[in-house]
């Protein structure tokens, strides 16, 4: 009786093998694309669609099947924070408010080059010029391991706020008290290399270099092995409530 549950499978197997040398599509491995990320971190910004030159890349669908006007909200990230794959090359990329008012308008841009087989994360950032109708936007490639630990999970540090010192994250294990920094004086539009450590549920705290004092906290974090994560920091850090959408706040976003 094994036998026989065996054979179909293995003539299953060879079908499929024999299928991908006919032209269909072998997504077992990597496609030849670049691949990007886009988040909205401008302080009081429009929701926007993100566009490359000048082909949409990002938008929002509605329970009517039209295009939404909402786009990529303030604290979102694009595509349900998948990554878009695109062709390689240079590229003048776009964040073009979703709205009804001034729909199309280009309120964010950035000029860069996509390496093919690479991984990078487009932020906008800054505060929202509500006259000027312009914020900042900065790239990063995200160069995490092509290869899979299933052992360990990875986690770096993006500072996307725009009036904070240089910060130093701080990843604490709850249960052992154990705290360790992964990543030092990161300034405004930069990051931190990815850094590999046991999975599991995190207190996570962002300090000053040189101060005990926690300037943002996020609680009950967690952080699975196998997977790869970015920490952003989004916020005006002048900002004191607890409540208020433009506090100082830590974003977790899985890249894979």
């Amino acid at each position: 009786m094994t036998r026989l549950r065996l054979i179909p499978a293995l003539l299953g197997a060879a079908v499929l093998a024999a299928c991908s040398g006919d032209g269909i599509q072998n997504i077992a491995g990597p496609t030849a694309g670049a691949y990007i990320k886009f988040y909205n971190f401008g302080l009081n910004a429009p929701g926007v669609n993100f566009y490359a030159n000048d082909k949409k890349v990002t938008a929002i669908s509605s329970t009517t099947g039209v295009e939404s006007t909402t786009g990529t909200a303030y604290g979102a990230v694009g595509n349900g924070g998948l990554y878009s794959s695109i062709a390689p090359g240079q590229y003048a990329f776009s964040g073009r408010i979703a709205a009804a008012t001034d729909n199309g308008l280009q309120v964010a841009k950035l000029s860069t080059t996509l390496a093919a087989g690479k991984y990078y994360s487009l932020f906008t950032a800054g505060f929202y010029d509500a006259n000027a109708k312009t914020m900042d936007s900065f790239v990063l490639e995200d160069a995490f391991p092509t290869d899979i630990d299933f052992t360990k999970t990875l986690v770096r540090f993006v500072n996307a706020s725009p009036n904070s010192n240089p910060m130093t994250l701080y990843i604490k294990n709850p249960a052992t008290g154990d705290s360790a920094a992964v990543a030092s004086n990161i300034a405004y539009k930069s990051g931190s290399a990815f850094i590999g450590g046991p999975g599991g549920v995190y207190d996570l705290t962002v300090r000053y270099p040189g101060s005990n004092t926690a300037v943002i906290v996020r609680t009950a974090v967690s952080l699975s092995n196998g997977h790869v994560y970015t920490i952003s920091s989004r916020g005006d850090m002048t900002v004191t409530s607890t409540t208020a959408t433009n506090r100082p706040q830590l974003d977790n976003t899985a890249n894979r």
